[in-house]
């Protein structure tokens, strides 16, 4: 009969993410993190030797899942506008943990120059060149203009489908239901914005 997996790992990294959305990185207490987890800080420490592995962690656990996600979203079958507003939507539609994690890696990035390195270097493994060629796809489509530069436009693709998405749906989750889109709404708006910007013709003269 096979041994039962260990729960103390998981244990561990969900305790750590109530400490850390609490009192940050640098502030959170191993021993309070040990006490949550019904471990001792010597399990810690064999699991995730420093405190950025186990921050790194508690990031680890909620992205794999949202990468898979997206990266089927932006799939190079789909046409670019399509793999545009299924990103949007989907970031439009974030889970509490999601965004809880989403909110820890901001902080942490402003905060600590070592944690944002880490930050980029896995993204740079993650969804970053996913959006990179849905931008260079876009280019060679005619979808968008190729003399902006990429790096120019996968900045303009997370802006608008990162933070307004982001901060809608909480919006949305706050404010009476008619007074925000829905996501799906939302992401055919910030497509349209994409396309044709916020200036009226009016304004244009």
């Amino acid at each position: 009969m096979g041994r039962t997996p260990s729960d103390i790992a998981p244990r561990i990294v969900h305790a750590a993410r109530r400490r850390f959305l609490s009192d940050g990185v640098e502030g959170a207490s191993l021993r309070a993190i040990a006490r949550d987890a019904r471990t001792s800080i010597g399990m810690i420490y064999y699991y995730f030797p420093t405190k950025d592995d186990l921050f790194l962690a508690v990031v680890e656990e909620i992205y794999v899942a949202l990468l898979e996600d997206v990266a089927g979203r932006l799939a190079r079958t789909r046409p670019v506008l399509e793999r545009v507003r299924l990103l949007y939507q989907r970031l439009g539609a974030l889970e509490r943990q999601e965004e809880e994690v989403l909110r820890l890696v901001i902080r942490e990035a402003l905060t600590s120059p070592a944690r944002l390195q880490k930050i980029i270097h896995r993204f740079q493994r993650g969804h970053l060149p996913l959006v990179f060629d849905l931008a260079r796809d876009g280019v060679d489509t005619g979808v968008f203009r190729a003399e902006v530069p990429t790096g120019l436009l996968v900045a303009a693709l997370a802006a608008l489908g990162g933070p307004a998405q982001i901060m809608l749906g909480v919006a949305r989750r706050r404010l009476p239901s008619q007074k925000v889109p829905s996501e799906r709404e939302r992401a055919d708006l910030l497509v349209d914005v994409l396309l044709h910007g916020i200036g009226s013709r009016r304004g244009r003269r």
